[in-house]
């Protein structure tokens, strides 16, 4: 290597590694603030996806992005059917921009609070616990993107049960460790 080229190498690796810190920084920043499974309760009540899901639900929900702007408003359909075993969510979503969209997802439960899931797009398999009145669910999914194709982001998907047969939802959504923003969705059983 050439004198020339010495301070050219040093400043590449001066720019990655300020590079490897800012994303470093990042996904400590993501991390923070987030639900836990070991959160105390603050209700005696008890979620079991199989009974909540089983039947008629309607969803409201909104994406804002890590900045705090909402950028898309939905509306879901969902029916769910649970065989003994499995739990069918069919889930059909109409955007605030006019657009529609259909996921089903097919739901095992593993263990008495554990759950797998697989719906089209979703890459390898979402993982799920119950515990109390709170449901966690991570998976990576292919989601549709406005402007056309798809773009791959991981959800750290919480859900609370309320009274009256509600359910909050809100999801944090990252695309390589950074946070892109968050979903928050109120169910109602119909």
């Amino acid at each position: 290597m050439t004198a020339a080229n010495k301070p050219e190498t040093r400043r590449r690796w001066v720019r990655w590694a300020a590079l490897g810190a800012g994303v470093a920084g990042l996904s400590a920043l993501t991390a923070c603030g987030r639900p836990s499974l070991s959160d105390g309760k603050l209700s005696s009540r008890s979620l079991n996806l199989e009974e909540y899901f089983d039947g008629r639900t309607v969803a409201y929900g909104q994406f804002e992005d890590r900045f705090g702007t909402v950028r898309r408003r939905f509306v879901v359909d969902i029916t769910g059917e649970w065989d003994g075993e499995k739990l069918t969510l069919t889930e059909d979503f109409r955007y605030s921009d006019g657009t529609t969209e259909q996921r089903i997802w097919t739901l095992t439960k593993t263990g008495e609070d554990t759950w797998e899931g697989a719906a089209d797009g979703v890459q390898g398999v979402a993982r799920g616990e119950e515990r109390g009145d709170t449901f966690n669910w991570a998976y990576t999914i292919d989601l549709p993107v406005p402007r056309g194709g798809t773009m791959r982001v991981s959800f750290d998907d919480w859900m609370w049960l309320l009274e009256d047969g509600r359910l909050l939802n809100k999801a944090y959504m990252s695309r390589f460790g950074v946070t892109l923003g968050e979903v928050t969705i109120f169910f109602e059983k119909k």
